[in-house]
């Protein structure tokens, strides 16, 4: 006794709800990526070849002597001041200054440190700081 069936199974299959779901995926996946922000510093990176409008009245200079010993000359004294010593001098002498400006000329050798330092004395008092680099 055979039983046969009257209707016969499709073996198709409908795609349009399949091209739905992917393109509500891509909609998630394009919507959740504009969200994310990375976690970069975005730094201005100063450039030996340009020239800086502002023009210092008062220069320091770091000399590096070796065995981590470092001079400071403000003006380009011979009398070498202390660190302690630079900040009092760069105040007495910016103190008339309209725009208080000064400059930083430093050995290449002369560790980031120290040059930070003298950009800490600028930041304290309110000054403006140009780090002078070699042209190339």
């Amino acid at each position: 006794m055979a039983i046969k069936r009257t209707t016969k199974v499709l073996s198709d299959m409908s795609m349009s709800s399949m091209t739905d779901i992917v393109f509500l995926l891509l909609i998630f996946f394009l919507v959740t990526s504009t969200l994310v922000n990375p976690n970069a510093l975005k730094l201005l990176l100063p450039k030996s070849t340009n020239q800086v409008s502002a023009k210092a009245s008062v220069s320091v200079s770091i000399k590096d002597w070796g065995d981590d010993v470092y001079t400071y000359h403000v003006n380009g004294s011979e009398a070498p001041s202390s660190y302690e010593q630079v900040e009092d001098e760069l105040v007495g002498l910016l103190q008339s200054e309209e725009d208080p400006t000064f400059s930083i000329y430093s050995d290449e050798s002369v560790p980031v440190k120290e040059i930070v330092g003298m950009m800490n004395i600028a930041k304290r008092n309110h000054y403006k700081v140009i780090l002078a680099t070699q042209p190339e």
